[in-house]
């Protein structure tokens, strides 16, 4: 049985992960409006990852008997001055994520429940890998700021990225 302490956590998690989920598509629809159609792809597929993540929770906490607790989802910011601005700002708040993540662990290993350890680690892994792809981004941008062409390039390249159902839904056959 899972504790009421975790599941009041991964309900606030939940909420955390819609919020993401919102938060990157008001990303995705300021770069659109920027003319930047590669980075609004970019951000809606992160949208979707993010929609997900609360669907893994959602499905886990139902496999628990424990009760999913939708919260009302508040505002995001909808304008950032620049890409860059747009990629340092999903860095930090993925790195804020990072921390709640690890905090689940912490709750799940304190109450010795090793079943929802190992729903957390995926998410620990998958957080390594949104906060390097973050920093990724961050060094890309980065390197094409001040030239247009560079620019084009990226926003072409980020346009091809297609979105892939996580693990743990595949395995649900969601």
């Amino acid at each position: 049985m899972i504790s009421q302490q975790l599941q009041t956590a991964i309900n606030k998690q939940i909420n955390a992960e819609l919020w993401s989920a919102y938060l990157y598509l008001a990303m995705s629809m300021d770069a659109e409006a920027k003319g930047h159609k590669g980075v609004a792809n970019w951000f809606y597929v992160q949208f979707r990852e993010e929609q997900d993540h609360a669907r893994i929770f959602m499905n886990y906490l139902n496999s628990r008997d424990a009760r999913v607790m939708l919260e009302p989802i508040e505002g995001v910011p909808t304008h950032w001055d620049t890409v860059l601005d747009m990629f340092r700002a999903t860095l930090e708040h993925e790195k804020k994520v990072t921390a709640m993540i690890n905090e689940l662990g912490a709750i799940a290993h304190a109450d010795r429940d090793f079943a929802s350890m190992n729903r957390v680690v995926w998410f620990i892994d998958e957080q390594v890998e949104e906060e390097d792809t973050a920093r990724e981004m961050i060094q890309a941008v980065e390197a094409v700021e001040d030239n247009k062409y560079g620019m084009y390039m990226l926003d072409k390249e980020l346009a091809a990225r297609t979105y892939a159902t996580p693990s743990p839904l595949a395995a649900e056959g969601e």
